[in-house]
């Protein structure tokens, strides 16, 4: 994948995170730049582990699948972006209290399944991982920073529209995969 597009997709799994960290950055009373920094380290890990995960995993099936892997990196793509679209609007309203390790890892397991799903897709879409994983994992890293540091100084005015833009770049990835795989049918 071209570095644009990795860096695209690392921009649309980190947009959980970031938003997540706005909030964590807007409640958690008092508010250090060592959370800012916790968050950064255990968001970013997961984001770069988690697509790693779905790579082996999607590996071991990929052949069976291989015809349809445009389809189902679309779909699992469009699912995401949808999802985080959805949660923008209808999501829990409840703020982060504590930046504890249970609570830090609870958080950056839920947001980065999606990157567990994207990583079956670049298995079934026979893509190189190491390059994007470190893209999202210092990607997702630096906005999970920011984001904390934003939300401390600026609260929650542009938490949902943060996952609506990363929704909105998923869903984009999702058709211009099937679109570069239906021009070479």
């Amino acid at each position: 994948m071209p570095f644009l597009t990795d860096f695209l997709l690392a921009l649309g799994l980190a947009m959980d995170a970031f938003a997540v960290s706005i909030s964590g950055g807007s409640t958690v009373k008092p508010f250090r730049l060592s959370d800012a920094l916790k968050m950064a380290a255990f968001f970013g890990g997961f984001q770069a582990l988690m697509p790693l995960i779905g790579w082996l995993a999607g590996n071991t099936v990929s052949g069976f699948v291989s015809e349809c892997a445009p389809w189902i990196a679309f779909g699992l793509l469009v699912f995401i972006g949808g999802k985080m679209i959805y949660e923008a609007f209808y999501g829990d309203e409840e703020g982060i209290t504590s930046l504890s390790y249970p609570v830090l890892f609870l958080l950056a397991v839920a947001t980065s399944i999606d990157a567990l799903a994207v990583g079956v897709s670049f298995a079934f879409l026979n893509t190189p991982v190491l390059v994007p994983v470190i893209i999202i994992g210092c990607v997702t890293f630096i906005l999970a920073f920011c984001g904390g540091v934003l939300g401390c100084r600026l609260g929650h005015f542009f938490e949902h529209e943060v996952e609506i833009l990363g929704g909105l770049i998923l869903i984009g990835l999702g058709v211009k995969i099937l679109a570069e795989h239906l021009l070479w049918v």
